[in-house]
């Protein structure tokens, strides 16, 4: 039978006889082909279409993933390196907040005892961004590698995972800063909120679970007025944003305790001050401005109290932070399943001296051997609180937590960085 191609077109065109009587079939083959042709040429152009979406849509996931900061064999090449474990009994800890300041000497300590440590830092710029990649070079120095990367992303976290079975997590990535909260109080919400419960899915997913040290604030006290604070003193009258978000961290990760036996422990920090500190903190801002001959900001609170803080020096901070680590115990799910009851804990971690800043003020002066221009303010409705004062005795108990520095001694400490890492004095020594 000939096929419909050779009816309509013969191969000698000069010979094919029309037959009259059969012009309607014709016809109606004729349109036949025609609908069918351009049916066939429709599909050809979806599947055209649909081909080339595809590709574009492979070019820019494939351009995201070579232009991300993180990913590729030597990305994962360089966290395994850096998480190998190096002592008997010893751990393997992601730190968020590898570049910070807390962060940077937490690593460094945990690796000079031959613990495997990866940080993780998104490098915003909060405060200038060239102080915490210095502490990253500082931390590369010593075989730490810091992922650049937002807590916020999930795949990252989960990529981590994957690549290395952490035992422990230190968990330091945070929005700082009280004042700041009144300019830019999204930035609290994503990162200590959103943040925090983005690791905690992927801490709960993980297969082992690691055990979860992260750092609270005693911001969390709030308009208290009895002192020292306790942890089972009262937290729900928080002063600024800051402190909320930190208190709705610890109601989160108590929910995240309970539900999938993940191991947590909350560190509430007191005033940290230090070589390699925040420059958005009181000491750092008065050593810049004193020998800068620029006038500083002395707040005083009701009837013209002084502020007090119990500031508390960094090396005294990490061994409260190493110290959780050792004693967090373990996780208690699997494939985010709780199979029985796992630790949850709060400490305060401080130095049980509190200070004026009036004093603070007077110890720089001596050190930096330069009067300071002093300007006294009412403090301001801006979440600050007049005084901080820690009672340890849990911390003292449980970690076996110790400060051994007082203010005159750190300050000396911090001047000496200060003055060495900006250049002033030519690394002179503080007497």
């Amino acid at each position: 039978m000939p096929s419909l191609e050779e009816e309509l077109f013969p191969s000698t065109p000069g010979k094919f006889k029309i037959d009259r009587s059969h012009s309607m079939n014709r016809q109606f083959h004729r349109c036949f082909a025609s609908t069918s042709t351009m049916f066939l040429w429709a599909l050809f152009l979806i599947a055209l279409t649909a081909s080339y979406l595809s590709f574009q849509s492979f070019v820019d996931s494939g351009s995201k993933y070579f232009t991300a900061s993180w990913g590729g064999l030597q990305w994962e090449k360089q966290v395994r390196v850096s998480s190998q474990i190096r002592r008997s009994g010893g751990m393997s800890v992601l730190v968020t907040g590898g570049a910070g300041f807390v962060g940077t000497h937490v690593s460094l300590a945990l690796k000079r005892r031959g613990d495997g440590v990866v940080g993780l830092d998104n490098f915003n710029n909060y405060y200038d961004p060239s102080l915490k990649k210095a502490r990253r070079a500082l931390l590369d120095s010593h075989g730490i590698f810091v992922v650049e990367g937002d807590i916020n992303d999930s795949r990252m976290l989960e990529k981590l995972f994957d690549i290395v079975a952490f035992t422990h997590v230190m968990h330091l990535a945070a929005q700082a800063g009280v004042r700041y909260a009144m300019e830019n109080p999204n930035s609290y919400v994503h990162s200590n909120i959103a943040g925090l419960v983005s690791l905690l899915e992927a801490c709960k997913s993980a297969n082992p679970q690691p055990s979860i040290v992260w750092a609270s604030s005693s911001s969390v006290y709030g308009l208290n007025e009895k002192v020292p604070f306790s942890e089972s003193d009262r937290t729900d009258q928080p002063a600024s944003l800051y402190a909320a978000t930190k208190k709705a961290g610890e109601e989160i990760t108590h929910t995240y305790n309970h539900i999938y036996g993940l191991s947590i422990t909350g560190l509430r920090f007191f005033t940290v001050y230090g070589p390699w500190g925040r420059p958005d903190m009181a000491y750092f801002s008065f050593t810049r401005n004193i020998l800068q001959g620029k006038p500083i900001k002395i707040y005083r609170g009701k009837n013209r109290v002084d502020l007090a803080r119990d500031f508390t020096y960094i090396d005294d901070i990490v061994k409260g932070c190493l110290g959780s680590l050792d004693t967090s115990g373990k996780s208690t799910g699997s494939g985010g399943k709780k199979r029985g009851p796992a630790p949850y804990r709060i400490f305060n971690l401080g130095n049980t001296s509190p200070v004026t800043v009036p004093t603070l003020v007077s110890i720089l002066e001596r050190y930096l051997k330069t009067k300071a221009k002093r300007s006294l303010v009412d403090m301001p409705g801006n979440g600050d609180v007049p005084f901080t004062h820690a009672n340890i005795s849990l911390a003292r108990s449980e970690l076996g937590y110790k400060p051994t520095t007082d203010l005159q001694t750190g300050l000396k400490k911090f001047v000496r960085w200060y003055l060495s890492y900006y250049g002033y004095n030519h690394g002179k020594p503080v007497n």
